[in-house]
Order: C-alpha cells, then structure tokens, then sequence
C-alpha cells in the first residue's frame, strides 16, 4: 500500500524514492510484522485462554511429560501469524502484484482449514478434529486456484518447467502434468509443518528459515541480471515476494517470543498449515520446487517418518521408531524437549544453506 500510494510521488518529493528499493520494503515488512506480533500476541493469548477453557487436547500415546508440561496451552496461536503477515504485506508489497495476492489467498484459505479443524479439537475435547479426506479435500483445491493463476501468470514455457538444482540448463517441461506437481507440493508442504509442529519452537524455527531462503530466491528470481548471472529462470514479479517472506520472519519471530519453552500458546493448524502452503506457493512461482525439498528437509524427514512407521506397522505389525513423527522418537529415548528441538533447527540451518549454495553451484 505504502508502495502504491508514495512512490508515484517521488518526482515530487525525493525522498519518496526510497519506496521503490525492495531490499528498504523488506525490511519495513519484517520489523512491522514483529511489533505487530509482539502488540497482539498478549491479547490473543488471553482471548484463547478464555474461549477454549481446556485448551488442545493433548495425545494419550504421546511421551509422558507432555500430558503435564502442555496440558492447558491455548491453540490457534496461527492466528497471530496470520494477522502479523497479512497487515504487514499489505502495508509494504505492491498491490499490483499477482503473486502476492496468490501467497496470501493460499495464506488466508489454509489458515481456515487449520482453524476450523483447531476448533473442531478444542470444541469437541479430542485431538481428531476435520475429518483428513475433507482436509485434504479442501487443501487441494485452494491450491489449484493458486496454481492456475501462477502458471497464468508466468511466461510459457517457464510456466509449466520443473528446474533442477545443482546443474546448468537442466529443466523438464511438464506440460499439462505440472498442475497437479504443484499442487501436491503446496499440500504435501503444508502438511509437512503440521507433522512437525509437535515441539514447542519445533516448527516456527525451521519455517523461518526456509523463508529466509525464499526471500533470497525471490529477489533474484525477479531480478533479470542476477537470474541471468545465477543461470536460473528469470520470473518477472516473483522479487516483491521477498516482502512476504520478510513478514513471515518478522511474524515467526514475534510469534517464537511466546512459543518459546515453556510455550505460552501453540500455533495449531491455523499456522501450520498456512506456513506450510505458503512455502509450497513460494517454491511453485519461483520455479524452486525441489529447493524447497532441500531447505524444507526436516518438514521431509518428519512426513517420511510418519510414513515408514505407518508402512512398517501395517506390513509386519512393528513400528520402526518408538514414536512417529520422529521428533517424538528421541524423546522417547530420552532426549529432553529442548534438546530435540535445538538439535532440530541446527539442521534445519544446515540443509538452509545447502538450498542456498544450489543458486551459485551449477
């Protein structure tokens, strides 16, 4: 907005010109986001705190300690987030943006999922929620609606390639496959993060920083004499994503204020969700899909922990880890809380900067 309604008044006021540099935007949009977290998050608190009464239920087969550590947080923690980013982008993006209103319609539409199914918990005192084939009803769809309006959006054939990291001038075209490649990406990253929100920290950490990987990718992606330099696809529009990217770090910081150990309220799937498809709608319009593979592998390891241990069970009646999503397997085997989730984010930091070296190693 700030963009839309100062720049055009540069000519007459120079020091306006300043709205026109991303890099000033993006750092307006993470500072906004944090204060505006750090401004509600106490208000959210207390509002959830005296609507939910029993908070989120907490599972029964889960390691012991939660029952007496996390009985009585609130959920929707999301919420905060979600305001957090949408008033921020708002503020510093441009309007006049496709790609922005694309990320926060997928922001928006799958922090309702997660709310709905959040309420659905909190209301009925289970921790079963939406029926998953509705969830995933739902999900899907948003993000065809997405995806239609990026590839409409995007250069042809740029539109419908699938890149590969590492190597020069390796792309395949996916013609009319790639439509639903993205939207499983979309859907399968956001249900990733809320197989990883299980921690307190756990999840806002690594989503933050795969963020800061995507703020970069955006910037140069958008940016015809870097991509051209880097040897990646050049997407006019996709650099003012990196405002976006700026409030979800600014959000996610204001947010691990209060998720912090011993956390004063979790984000639910009203923020897992929505991180997740968000990062999924970034890596889609940026062409960077298996990036987000590689930044996002702690998101990968935990789905596939789920799925081994789901696999392994109904196969041979034996479960390969103690406890699935693998986060709970270590404290099960004796890890303390704290200790599975710092352990967690230096590797989330190490596969951030392996992401980041695929735009230099080609």
């Amino acid at each position: 907005m700030l963009y839309n309604l100062l720049y055009p008044l540069s000519d007459q006021y120079s020091v306006l010109n300043i709205f026109k540099y991303l890099t000033f935007r993006t750092g307006g949009a993470i500072f906004t986001a944090l204060i505006i977290c750090f401004l509600i998050g106490p208000a959210i608190i207390h509002w959830l705190k005296d609507k939910q009464h029993a908070c989120q239920p907490i599972r029964e087969d889960g390691p012991e300690s939660h029952l007496k550590t996390k009985q009585g947080t609130p959920t929707m923690g999301g919420l905060m987030i979600l305001i957090s980013v949408c008033l921020s982008t708002l503020l510093w993006a441009d309007w006049k943006n496709v790609f922005v209103w694309v990320v926060l319609g997928i922001t928006l539409s799958f922090s309702l999922i997660g709310f709905t199914d959040d309420y659905l918990k909190v209301s009925k005192k289970n921790s079963q929620g939406m029926r998953g084939k509705l969830k995933l009803l739902f999900e899907f769809l948003f993000a065809f609606i997405a995806v239609w309006f990026v590839t409409k959006a995007t250069t042809e054939p740029t539109a419908t390639t699938l890149g590969f990291p590492f190597f020069k001038n390796l792309s395949l075209n996916l013609s009319c496959f790639y439509i639903p490649f993205a939207m499983f990406v979309i859907v399968g990253s956001s249900n990733a993060v809320n197989l990883t929100d299980g921690l307190d920290g756990l999840a806002i950490m690594p989503a933050m920083i795969v963020s800061v990987v995507f703020l970069i990718i955006s910037y140069v992606a958008g940016h015809a004499a870097f991509a051209a330099y880097l040897q990646i696809s050049y997407i006019a529009g996709t650099g003012e994503l990196a405002v976006f990217c700026g409030a979800l770090i600014g959000a996610g910081l204001g947010f691990l204020w209060f998720n912090a150990p011993p956390a004063k309220i979790f984000m639910g799937d009203t923020g897992s969700l929505m991180l997740g498809g968000a990062l999924g709608t970034l890596s889609v319009i940026t062409k960077h899909e298996i990036v987000l593979a590689i930044a996002g592998g702690l998101f990968v390891l935990e789905t596939f922990s789920v799925i081994i241990q789901v696999v392994s069970f109904k196969l041979t009646g034996h479960r390969v880890f103690k406890m699935a999503p693998i986060h709970h397997h270590f404290e099960k085997m004796g890890w303390s809380e704290q200790t599975v989730v710092v352990r967690f984010w230096i590797i989330s930091i190490i596969l951030g900067l392996i992401a980041l070296s695929t735009l230099k190693i080609r």
